[in-house]
């Protein structure tokens, strides 16, 4: 199954602590996982956040600030987030496909502004705020459960067979063939659902096979891999693998 790295936490910073649970089994085919990244003290500079591609949803609650929350994306290429010298956010990491909410409430990398939607989730960012991060699960968890009996979130047939069948996927038309869609089908419904092309989706599985420490099955060969890796993240595998932990 589909199991992203969406973290790279720089080594040479010890002070920054990221955290992650799996959620209650009956929600595991809507969530990947909760998070929690935050840093002790006051850093000596702004933290640079090597954000991973994953074709994820996010939830994301700014504890040192109540008022900034929102719903967030990354794209098919590494992102660099600046959290500054103090940080600590709360995400619920949903996996691609189920989220079913406005798309245009959906930022791209960085949510760092007030929330003005209709979702609760400037009462849940306060409820949460100051609690352990076991006993903020349970209250993330009624939040999920809640999206659910709206409609909000929903289980993705479609990017469920194909986490289903990723080791047998190796091209587009795999996963069309795969899907029991056409090109044309596969292209429209996983746009609509994921926000991905194919092609995108395609390199971002990938990514996250490599990640994982299948490259071999994911890529032609070494040196495809190391040019698909370098530009996705920005480093080659051996240089990413000295400087961030995954």
């Amino acid at each position: 199954m589909y199991d992203p790295k969406g973290n790279g936490v720089d080594k040479a910073v010890q002070t920054v602590l990221f955290s992650e649970a799996k959620p209650p089994a009956h929600l595991r085919n809507i969530v990947h996982r909760f998070l929690e990244v935050k840093n002790d003290g006051i850093l000596a500079e702004d933290y640079r956040f090597h954000a991973l591609p994953d074709a994820c949803t996010y939830l994301v609650f700014d504890q040192t600030n109540q008022d900034v929350s929102g719903i967030a994306k990354l794209q098919a290429s590494s992102e660099e987030l600046n959290l500054g010298t103090s940080f600590h956010f709360v995400n619920i990491r949903f996996l691609p496909g189920v989220w079913q909410g406005n798309k245009e409430d959906i930022v791209l990398g960085m949510v760092d502004t007030p929330y003005s939607g209709e979702l609760p989730l400037l009462d849940i960012n306060r409820k949460i705020t100051s609690k352990p991060f076991t006993e903020q699960q349970t209250i993330l968890s009624k939040l999920v459960e809640d999206l659910i009996a709206r409609g909000l979130v929903i289980e993705n047939p479609l990017t469920h067979k194909i986490f289903e069948h990723i080791f047998d996927i190796h091209t587009v038309a795999d996963m069309a063939h795969i899907s029991g869609l056409s090109a044309r089908q596969l292209q429209r419904t996983l746009k609509q659902t994921t926000g991905f092309s194919p092609h995108d989706f395609l390199k971002v599985l990938r990514l996250q096979q490599a990640l994982n420490g299948t490259d071999a099955i994911s890529y032609a060969d070494q040196s495809h891999f190391i040019h698909s890796f370098r530009k996705a993240t920005g480093y080659t595998p051996g240089k990413y693998a000295k400087k961030f932990d995954v």
